[in-house]
């Protein structure tokens, strides 16, 4: 066969392979259309999955061009959908990263949108070019392993590191009131989620600019990462027993790396997320917001880059997440969940909460009334486990009993996820939630000493009032041994539950937040925190106690204050007013609150 024969064969299977009427970039320079090209009234196409994994082409009509729309030289082209899908369905969650063709040369994504009630499809495209400055930024750099190091203020970076999402980044998702160009929204996958769950966590997934959608998962597929422009993808944040993924379209794919979105995800930098592909089921119609009722697969890669105008990834195998096994124990039943969590500073302590309060509700036995005993432990690389171990009573405000539960997890998973010494490898998450089927708590009514006036050495019991939930009052002794050294004069016994403590009473752990040697003195901290099921009695004497990294030093000195002071740098010391003479609690198998302040005379 001629060369020139054989070569025009070649060329007109691979026309035959590709999708009908999809171009297909090169893997050189790809073929792209310049925004400078773009004209108002100028016709194209954009190639969306309306229902399975049917790439569709969509009319479109150039209405003209937004420069510095979202910014400054973030221009958009504003278009118009045509064809009778567009005017049933507009733009629809799910259709972001869709690619924009003219004359057969990639021009952008379809990204964006204006308000929720417009009677055309009215869309925003982000140019190509827009897109591909992402790779630019694809280059991390390295994070300190002492971020206190750069500040040189440590409660400041810790502060940093632990702050909310500014409420200004989610206003973008509620102006679709308003006639503004918006992001088209970015459906939450969900499968498995409980209507409870998304009641309680619902408003902090919000915050981070997504929406819970309808959804489900899929198995996974030999061809799952042959993907191509226009196929839809998953980015995975929950996977398990329960799966959260945030759906988008892909706009461009270069070898093993692809662009999506045509907007940000979370707008987090560099990322490591799991990207799984994704599966449309069909796309509802609705004159408020259309969306695309999604199912996630098999995971075939890693979403590396969240910038302004784009996500990019990589194909391939996917991060590593952190495991989080929950076994949920009732009088009648055992049941156990296993989730896979995403590791990203901002996320992972929302979604190990959410995570750990689906588990909960999951069991048919649980029902609010009922307390809950919680123990866990976090297991950290090169370090010491962290210990959790907590009662929690039902309130009478309508807060379901496995939030507290769930959200103190995430209180001391944030506390070391979110540490400013070193980024923690989380190895494994075991949490074991035991149901008590009463209502186990009690109040502090008051409280008094068989004796006012003691001396060094000397036993006195302190008797605490408590009333419970329901029933009569009872009386808790609890045995004070005044210490031999202490000096004459007046002591405060202050009878309390653990929160006052951990709150108010020389709080160590949140003191020395930011002046510890590094995360292994803070994990100690953290597990040397009260427990909310016992009754404590505190002696406090009017006499200094320094704080000194992880360390208390009661009853410091006049000449070791006097060397704090002039130190110019105290290398992580503090001093507090109030030392503690001594500290002794009752183990009451019930949730305490409350707290009562008594007077001590030493003789």
């Amino acid at each position: 066969m001629p060369s020139a024969t054989r070569k025009l064969c070649l060329a007109v299977l691979a026309l035959l392979l590709v999708t009908p009427g999809l171009p297909v970039r090169a893997a050189g320079d790809p073929p792209t259309f310049p925004l400078s090209d773009v004209k108002p009234g100028m016709k194209g196409v954009v190639y969306t999955i309306f229902e399975g994994d049917q790439v569709e082409k969509v009319d479109l009509e150039v209405i003209g061009i937004l420069n510095d729309a979202l910014g400054p030289k973030q221009d958009v082209i504003l278009v118009k959908l045509l064809g009778d899908k567009a005017d049933k369905t507009g733009v629809a969650a799910g259709m972001s990263g869709s690619p924009v063709y003219f004359d057969g040369k990639l021009a952008g994504a379809l990204s964006l949108k204006i308000g929720n009630f417009s009677k055309d499809a009215i869309g925003g495209v982000t140019p190509i070019q827009n897109m591909f400055d992402v790779e630019k930024s694809s280059t991390a750099l390295p994070l300190p392993k002492n971020p206190a190091a750069i500040t040189g203020s440590t409660s400041t970076s810790m502060d940093a590191t632990r702050a909310p999402i500014p409420a200004e980044f989610a206003q973008p998702t509620a102006a679709g009131v308003q006639q503004f160009l918006i992001p088209i929204e970015t459906p939450l996958i969900t499968a498995g989620l409980y209507p409870q769950t998304l009641a309680q966590f619902g408003s902090q997934l919000a915050a981070f600019g997504i929406s819970a959608m309808a959804g489900g998962s899929a198995p996974a597929s030999p061809t799952d990462s042959q993907i191509k422009p226009g196929d839809m993808v998953g980015m995975d944040l929950v996977r398990g027993d329960l799966s959260l993924s945030a759906g988008c379209t892909v706009t461009s794919v270069e070898g093993n790396r692809f662009f999506a979105c045509g907007h940000p995800l979370f707008s987090f930098g560099s990322v490591a997320i799991p990207i799984s592909r994704a599966h449309v089921v069909m796309t509802l119609a609705s004159s408020q917001a259309s969306t695309k009722i999604i199912t996630t697969g098999g995971i075939i890669g890693t979403l590396t880059q969240d910038r302004q105008t784009a996500v990019m990834g990589t194909l391939g195998a996917g991060p590593s997440m952190i495991p989080l096994d929950l076994t949920l124990t009732t009088p009648i039943t055992e049941k156990k969940f296993h989730f896979e969590v995403v590791q990203n500073a901002q996320l992972t302590p929302v979604l190990v909460a959410l995570a750990s309060f689906n588990g909960i509700v999951g069991n048919p036995a649980y029902g609010e009334g009922s307390t809950l005993q919680l123990d866990g432990t976090i297991d950290i690389n090169g370090h010491s486990p962290v210990h959790i171990d907590d009662l929690f009573a039902p309130i009478d405000a309508p807060i379901p009993t496995g939030f507290f539960a769930a959200t103190a997890v995430q209180g001391v998973f944030t506390r070391i996820y979110s540490n400013p010494y070193e980024t923690p490898q989380i190895g494994h998450i075991d949490l074991h939630v035991t149901m008590l089927t009463e209502r186990r708590s009690a109040m502090i009514d008051g409280a008094w000493l068989e004796k006012s006036e003691v001396h060094p050495g000397e036993t006195v019991a302190v008797k605490v009032l408590l009333r419970p939930y329901r029933g009569a009052a009872f009386t808790q002794d609890i045995p004070v041994t005044i210490p031999a050294q202490t000096s004459r004069g007046t002591l405060q016994l202050m009878v309390s539950d653990a929160e006052f403590l951990n709150r108010n009473v020389q709080s160590l752990a949140s003191s020395s937040q930011g002046q510890l040697p590094g995360l292994e003195e803070l994990i100690k901290l953290v597990n040397r925190e009260r427990n909310n099921d016992r009754l404590y009695a505190t002696l406090l004497q009017s006499t200094p106690t320094m704080l000194v990294e992880d360390k208390e030093m009661p009853n410091v000195p006049a000449s070791e204050i006097n060397i704090l002071n002039q130190r110019q740098n105290p290398g992580g010391a503090r001093l507090l007013r109030e030392s503690t003479a001594g500290e002794w609690s009752v183990d009451m198998h019930q949730v305490i609150a409350g707290q009562h302040m008594l007077t001590i005379t030493v003789k």
